[in-house]
């Protein structure tokens, strides 16, 4: 075995065993069994407090066990360590802060890394209800400062890393919040962090008088805790602060935890350029006051009226940054510096805390991911058919794929939702692609007449061009994404990141290396043997002209009926609408109530059921279209008046996709398409740019258009767009760009081998040359999204039907509309493409001169 394959194999290996260790745990343990069944000393006397904890939530006087055991402990001053002495948090003196981050670790250990998201298992909902002395009584501006806190809270969730949130409002001084995959009811600490003000003040202290002595005209008295460093032990200092501050949170332009020289955390700051000249204003006038009384001043650092820290001024501190000396573990720090970045104008307090219960019905979920399973068998199946022993490696190639993105989401702490296990399928179908080009590669070095070892060697580094630059394309979009978006459209940004880069390494690595093997070995003699397509010489710049108008008026027809129905294609997600609050005496299944919606009309209809937390009461909460949530009701009860159905309550509940996330969308998107004419401009020439972002924009449009008229006008889908349908939209950019890319390469390559063509033949001959690669891997992707469509609910039908029109929109742009526009863009001139760009020289091109 030589060295190459070798190193390859340790590193896929490594790279494989650090994705499975990410994703131990498997699934989450309670924690009072985890923490029972972890105790390794005392063990005894731990359980005896676990029985006390159990009694006070069973009593419901402590919302859960971990609560519980922390309040406990802390009243007890009992050293927690003394039961786990295998964690290491000695170096922790103060008693209470050691005992809250060593439950904070047990906490994380006994959870999966991988969550679960709101459809899939379910979460933990809060309602903050807005103090009625910070709002406005003008209702414009009361509706104002509602939009400013949900956005604050938005963005303090992104921070704590939390995907797919969903947050609303919820009346007019109410919002609502959903955290799917983490144990908020565990983390009460994580609700206090978004409800939290982060009104932050610097203010002078006072020289020379200290409390008890009598307060001097103009300050107040102020006590910061400090901790003994040798003995852990707290301390309080007192001071008289000025109650006007001389600054406030306004100087801050990004605030970010860091450790200390003594082990712990501090928050760091950075002012704005006027908050910079203000802080050095202040610190001037104090260090001049230092000179003239002989005495050092302080400055207090306050935070929604607790004094964190009060440094000395020594001298002017010019420059554009500062620190927040406090006593911070690592996630104090971050939470700290997460709500001075998003500071909230507004008090909130928690009015309601529930646990929900999974949003997508028992049946819907298994028949979703049984289709999931069906997609993945037919990739499966159709890989091992057509390719033989290398299909068989493809998809050895693909496994280590799935595992990698699980593994790196794991690492996250990602939340998959029911969508993500529908977008990581048709990764599956996407993933194929790289495959398909090497084998296709493979497939013509042998027709050259090359044996078996140096067509694989050939076929892998021809496609290697072609892969990186479809990839790279592709990637740019996903890190656009995660730079500019905010919520779902973010965190599919990361996923998409992770999944090219995972896929371009099992294709480029895991596959060759297995495959140099087999061959090296002898133990395949025939890699690919099956082939179907031929290589064909059809025109197709010919038919492009009618092809491209009749694609264009499709596009036309879709937009009339995206403008006809544009009140009606927006769902619960986009508009927001009625919320009814139900108690009941029998509980209604998902599908008795899924049958009063289709029934009677009503549109979308979303249930969920929710536990009161510390109580047992459990309550059916159902969001309907505006205006339709009593008459629902009056349906409901007229339907099962056995079931002891009673209306507790009626609101109106805003969208759950923000204004912020529509335009982080739409923004991303195009400064994507802007990144893909920029790159493709550099890396190929400014046609290819042109002809890529006109094909995209196509694609979206049609996609777009079709899925509506098919809703509206023949019934197949429901023609609504709901929160996913934004992920799916972004799958078809990464989907076109990739196909297109794959077509450009090959023109690019076919300029540089055959310089006696004109450019019309090259973009035929490039076309045809590809065509194989295009329905193969159009055909695979199709495999897993068809299933999905055919098998799955709910909205994974909706999610892959788009999909499924972006896959035939895609595959035709590539050949009709992208290549075609390149075509027009040069007139027909190959001397115009190779004036505007020095064309790559390819390793294995064996000619001395590259083609200008």
């Amino acid at each position: 075995m030589s060295g190459n394959i070798i190193w390859k194999c340790v590193l896929s290996a490594m790279v494989l065993a650090w994705s499975v260790l990410n994703l131990i745990p498997w699934h989450d343990t309670p924690f009072a069994d985890y923490v029972a069944a972890h105790a390794t000393a005392h063990v005894e006397e731990f359980n005896a407090l676990l029985v006390r904890a159990a009694d006070q939530v069973e009593e419901g006087v402590e919302p859960t066990v971990f609560v519980a055991l922390r309040h406990i402990i802390n009243e007890d001053r009992i050293d927690l360590l003394s039961f786990f002495p295998d964690i290491n948090v000695s170096d922790i003196r103060n008693l209470e802060k050691r005992n809250y981050v060593l439950l904070r670790e047990l906490l994380r250990r006994s959870q999966s890394n991988l969550k679960l998201g709101l459809d899939l298992k379910g979460g933990v909902a809060f309602t903050f209800k807005v103090s009625e002395e910070d709002l406005s009584p003008e209702a414009w501006e009361r509706a104002q400062q509602l939009s400013q806190a949900e956005t604050i809270i938005a963005s303090r969730i992104d921070g704590m890393g939390v995907a797919e949130p969903i947050i609303r409002k919820k009346g007019d001084a109410r919002i609502e919040v959903l955290m799917p995959g983490i144990s908020t009811r565990d983390n009460p600490d994580a609700i206090e962090s978004l409800q939290a003000p982060a009104l932050l003040e610097f203010s002078t202290v006072h020289r020379t008088v200290r409390p008890p002595q009598e307060a001097p005209l103009g300050y107040v008295a102020m006590t910061e805790e400090r901790e003994d460093r040798k003995t852990g032990q707290l301390y309080k200092v007192s001071f008289y602060v000025k109650k006007l501050p001389d600054m406030t949170g306004e100087i801050i332009k990004r605030a970010y935890p860091g450790p200390n020289d003594a082990g712990g955390y501090w928050v760091y700051l950075n002012f704005t350029d006027d908050g910079s000249r203000q802080f050095a204003d202040v610190t001037r006038r104090i260090a001049e006051e230092n000179d003239q009384t002989g005495t050092l001043g302080q400055m207090a650092i306050i935070l929604d009226g607790k004094l964190f820290s009060a440094p000395t001024v020594r001298q002017e501190i010019r420059g554009d940054s500062a620190v927040i000396e406090g006593r911070f573990s690592q996630r104090e720090a971050m939470e700290l510096a997460n709500v001075l970045n998003n500071p909230l104008e507004v008090g909130l307090e928690i009015e309601e805390m529930y646990e929900v219960g999974p949003s997508l019905a028992k049946d819907a979920r298994q028949a979703s991911l049984k289709a999931a399973v069906i997609g993945a068998v037919l990739i499966i199946l159709f890989m091992v058919l057509y390719y033989q022993s290398a299909g068989l490696v493809a998809v050895v190639a693909i496994l280590f794929d799935i595992i990698i993105v699980v593994g790196v989401l794991a690492n996250f702490n990602a939340t998959l939702t029911l969508p993500g296990v529908a977008a990581l399928v048709l990764t599956i179908g996407m993933a194929v692609d790289a495959n398909i080009l090497i084998f296709e590669r493979i497939r013509e070095e042998l027709k050259l007449g090359k044996n078996l070892h140096n067509a694989l060697i050939s076929g892998f580094d021809k496609a290697f061009s072609t892969i990186v630059d479809a990839n790279v394309t592709t990637l740019i979009t996903a890190c656009i994404l995660i730079w500019l978006g905010t919520g779902p459209v973010k965190g599919f940004g990361v996923t998409l990141a992770v999944g090219i880069l995972a896929s371009m390494f099992c294709a480029l690595v895991v596959t060759r290396w297995i495959l140099e093997l087999l061959v090296i070995s002898g133990l395949s003699k025939k890699l690919i043997a099956l082939n179907i397509f031929k290589l064909t010489d059809t025109p197709f710049l010919d038919f492009s002209k009618p092809a491209f108008i009749a694609s264009w008026c499709i596009v036309f027809i879709g937009a009339l009926s995206f403008t006809a129905h544009f009140d009606h294609i927006f769902g619960i997600d986009f508009l927001g609408g009625d919320e009814i609050t139900v108690t009941f005496e029998q509980k209604l299944t998902s599908e008795e109530i899924a049958q009063i919606a289709e029934q009677g009309d009503f549109g979308e209809v979303h249930p969920l059921y929710q536990n009161r937390i510390g109580q047992s009461l459990e309550i059916l909460t159902i969001q309907t279209e505006e205006g339709r949530g009593a008459e629902f009701f009056n349906a409901l009860l007229e339907k099962y008046p056995m079931a002891g159905l009673e209306l507790a309550g009626e609101t109106r509940i805003g969208s759950s996709v923000g204004d912020d996330v529509k335009w982080s969308a739409f923004l991303s998107i195009s400064v994507a398409l802007l990144g893909l004419l920029l790159f493709v401009a550099v890396r190929f020439e400014f046609g290819y740019g042109i002809g890529a972002v006109v094909a995209t924009v196509h694609d979206i449009l049609m996609t777009v258009g079709v899925y509506i008229f098919l809703g509206k006008f023949l019934g197949i889908g429901s023609g609504q767009f709901s929160a996913p349908m934004i992920a799916s939209i972004l799958m078809i950019v990464g989907y076109s760009i990739n196909d297109t890319i794959v077509v450009f390469d090959r023109i690019r390559e076919e300029l540089t081998l055959n310089p006696g063509l004109n450019l019309r033949k090259v973009v035929n001959l490039a076309i045809n040359r590809t065509l194989a690669r295009t329905i193969l891997t159009s055909l695979t992707t199709m495999l897993a999204t068809l299933s999905l469509y055919l098998f799955g609910a709910g909205v994974v039908v909706d999610f892959s039907l788009v999909f499924l029109i972006g896959i035939i929109t895609g595959t035709f742009s590539s050949i009709f509309i992208a290549s075609p526009v390149f075509f027009w863009y040069h007139k027909g001139d190959r001397k115009k493409v190779e004036e505007g760009h020095i064309l790559p020289h390819y390793e294995w091109d064996t000619s001395k001169k590259a083609v200008r």
